[in-house]
């Protein structure tokens, strides 16, 4: 079965290179090398997912990353030529759920974006809901919901909370993390699960003093400290 994507970069090599090798993992490939026609095909026609490059001409791909969010949470991959760590924290931040820098190895593209997919239409464990005291978590449909208000959560932010909740009372640090989200360790991430957790901590109106659901330890990583119903045991 055909999994729709959407490239919306202006190196047309490229992207006549990224149809034809895509199409062979099943994945059925639209390019755009303008941002507001790529924008447009988005509201339009939510795609699987979404590689979208930083350099782009008019709009650049923060920019894009940041209009799409405001309406749609499709999984978005960012590429850029620069591959600068600054450039990968930027991306996160606005609600990219992965970034690889250029060049790369096509198949590493391919496996990026399969973990990507995995994260957000699937979970592994039995879908279930959580819940710890004015936060509530419905897995199934990805929503988040604190004093019965939606989150606007970006998929890496839900991810990172979901996997909080069901490792509550345990210390995770970086590295643990990583490898939950991402599936491997990834140096240059490091800072981003500090500007993520920031992030994440802010919409939930967690104050990092006297925190209500999460309690940092210096050294060693993050622990969430609320009592969670629903985990598996």
């Amino acid at each position: 079965m055909s999994t729709e994507v959407f490239v919306i970069d202006d190196d047309r090599k490229l992207t006549a290179l990224l149809q034809e090798y895509l199409t062979q993992y099943g994945f059925q490939v639209r390019a755009f090398h303008d941002p507001v026609e790529g924008l447009a095909a988005v509201k339009r026609s939510v795609p699987a997912l979404i590689i979208l490059d930083l350099m782009l001409p008019g709009k650049d791909g923060f920019e894009v990353c940041r209009e799409i969010r405001a309406f749609s949470k499709v999984p978005i991959l960012m590429l850029t030529a620069r591959g600068e760590t600054s450039d990968r924290i930027v991306g996160l931040e606005l609600g990219a759920d992965d970034y690889l820098p250029k060049p790369f190895e096509p198949r590493e593209l391919v496996a990026r974006m399969q973990a990507v997919l995995r994260r957000t239409t699937q979970d592994s464990s039995p879908k279930t809901a959580l819940r710890s005291g004015d936060l509530e978590i419905d897995i199934d449909r990805r929503e988040a919901r604190l004093k019965n208000e939606t989150l606007e959560l970006t998929t890496v932010e839900f991810d990172l909370l979901v996997l909080f909740m069901r490792n509550a009372g345990k210390t995770l640090d970086r590295d643990a993390i990583l490898n939950a989200l991402h599936g491997q360790e990834w140096d240059a991430y490091s800072r981003t699960v500090d500007v993520t957790m920031s992030r994440l901590r802010q919409k939930l109106g967690d104050d990092p003093k006297h925190g209500r659901y999460f309690k940092t330890l210096r050294g060693a990583g993050y622990l969430f400290i609320g009592k969670v119903e629903g985990r598996n045991p």
